[in-house]
């Protein structure tokens, strides 16, 4: 089961005990996210690191091009001997790997900064999401562009075991 799928099968299950009660908010995570001013300064991060990368690949790129066109011009030349064909099809193969490889480790790297520069920024909605019930006594504050519970408060009740005895657990 999914965490969204458990998170809206916990708030169903919690639906008969707040009967009444105003207990349960919602709000745009997304919004709050795009409203935030370390959102843009994380993008603009991400943009530079991006471009630096993407100038890198057109180098290795330009140096495949190159080696191809070499190659090329070789493999027409029936003077040219099958040793050195073969060994700049080495070449040009060797290449092709390091810009695979390359594109491999820039998407990581690309995913591990945004990750590191989006992490602080969450928390930080985290908390205020947080301060918000237990100011306000909600109980569970559901994030509307994520389809999870984003806080529960400390009153509210555990039906773990509950729910773990209705799936026979």
């Amino acid at each position: 089961m999914t965490l969204k799928k458990l998170s809206l099968a916990i708030v169903l299950l919690m639906l008969p005990l707040m009967a009444g009660a105003q207990i349960i908010a919602v709000y745009d995570g997304q919004a709050v996210f795009a409203a935030m001013s370390e959102r843009a300064e994380a993008e603009a991060q991400l943009q530079q690191a991006s471009e630096r990368l993407q100038a890198e690949y057109r180098l290795l790129q330009d140096e495949f091009n190159r080696k191809y066109a070499d190659y090329q011009t070789l493999a027409a030349d029936s003077e040219t001997p099958a040793s050195i064909k073969e060994r700049r099809m080495q070449e040009i193969q060797e290449s092709d790997k390091k810009i695979q490889a390359f594109q491999h480790n820039a998407e990581e790297e690309l995913r591990q900064l945004r990750n590191q520069l989006t992490e602080p920024i969450k928390a930080a909605i985290q908390a205020a999401v947080k301060e918000v019930g237990d100011q306000t006594g909600y109980a569970v504050i559901l994030d509307r562009s994520q389809g999870a519970v984003s806080y529960t408060g400390y009153a509210t009740p555990d039906i773990t075991q509950q729910v773990k005895a209705k799936l026979g657990l």
